[in-house]
């Protein structure tokens, strides 16, 4: 394997985006791809074995046309193009940098940050119907609440609808003081952050005032025929059967719907079914309807959250394992445990 120094040529102005505070960024670099980068004054030489010092070259590139473009570089940014330079993929994150969706109030550009994350915005775009799948911190109703805004602004629908399954608007909320929708904002607060966030809080006020914005529970929804909206129920994996059955029934004509869900975080009873899980199955192909899912890599909270998320998903898949092996001993030898026959052994009967 021959060893190979190149010198990648960065301006001095965007060196310090590049490399990151305290050269963070180059650290983890040389960290992932195993090479040597010294920085200097009109550059950085990378000193590795070829095939690295290529996809370090390439990771370089695409931080350096980040901070020409005046987006400013994270260590998502980092992680991702270095994620990415293992599938020979380095250019998507140029052409995800590209899809604006809209600007939030403080002029903040909204846009896909990963290719799953990417996948799901061109899928919204494209269908009537969306659901939108995956872990915390994926973007789901963050980038669906941006879809829905630039839509209402561009008159392409009349009214947001914003709607969530509020399992705890029973007797348990009994005790909070207020009616019934003061009892259940505290469910529909992420919503109204994220309105809050894109729209501002006084266009929000003046068309939620108009009747323009709705944000309900999904009981509200029954009995109603929703035309010419951009429609949103969030949490979805927290409704029954019937409710998800309800408020598919109430799409009516030049409206938009997105679907989003955690099918590993339900909240409903144990032992009862997810209506997120029966539509999945029941809407397998139909046209016009389209399933998105997202993983651990499309998170775009802090690096920890990604790093939480793939530490429980090794966890469920190792219950799920011990569970499966544990049910095969019982079919094997009916009435007894795994300890008892384990406790038998021991004494040789």
């Amino acid at each position: 394997m021959s060893i190979v120094e190149i010198t990648m040529d960065i301006p001095a102005e965007y060196m310090q985006a590049v490399c990151g505070q305290l050269d963070v960024y180059l650290k983890k670099i040389e960290r992932t791809l195993r090479v040597s980068l010294v920085p200097r004054d009109d550059g950085i030489k990378i000193i590795g074995p070829d095939a690295t010092v290529k996809k370090a070259e390439s990771v370089f590139k695409n931080l350096l046309e980040l901070a020409r473009r005046g987006s400013g570089i994270t260590e998502h940014n980092v992680d991702y193009a270095l994620s990415l330079s293992f599938e020979e993929k380095e250019e998507a994150i140029l052409e995800i940098d590209r899809d604006i969706i809209c600007r939030t109030v403080a002029g903040k550009p909204i846009k896909p940050k990963t290719l799953g994350q990417k996948q799901y915005v061109d899928a919204i775009r494209e269908k009537m119907i969306c659901f939108g799948l995956g872990p915390a911190g994926t973007g789901k109703t963050y980038l669906a609440m941006a879809m829905a805004i630039q839509a209402f602004k561009n008159n392409e629908v009349n009214r947001l609808i914003l709607t969530r399954p509020a399992i705890e608007a029973g007797e348990k909320l009994g005790f909070l003081p207020g009616d019934l929708q003061s009892k259940i904002d505290p469910y529909l607060r992420p919503l109204y952050d994220a309105l809050h966030q894109i729209m501002g809080a006084e266009a929000f006020q003046h068309n939620l005032e108009k009747g323009l914005i709705e944000v309900a529970p999904l009981a509200y929804m029954r009995g109603r025929t929703l035309d010419n909206a951009f429609i949103i129920l969030d949490e979805a994996q927290n409704t029954t059967p019937a409710q998800m059955k309800m408020f598919l029934t109430r799409i009516g004509f030049g409206s938009k719907v997105v679907i989003t869900g955690d099918v590993t975080q339900k909240d409903l009873p144990a032992g009862a079914v997810s209506g997120l899980d029966v539509a999945l199955k029941v809407l397998q192909g139909v046209d016009e309807i389209a399933q998105i899912r997202l993983s651990n890599r499309d998170v775009v909270r802090h690096p920890l959250v990604q790093k939480i998320v793939e530490a429980y998903e090794s966890y469920e898949k190792k219950e799920q394992h011990r569970e499966k092996r544990l049910e095969q001993h019982r079919r094997r030898v009916p009435g007894r445990s795994p300890a008892e026959g384990g406790e038998r052994r021991r004494r040789g009967l």
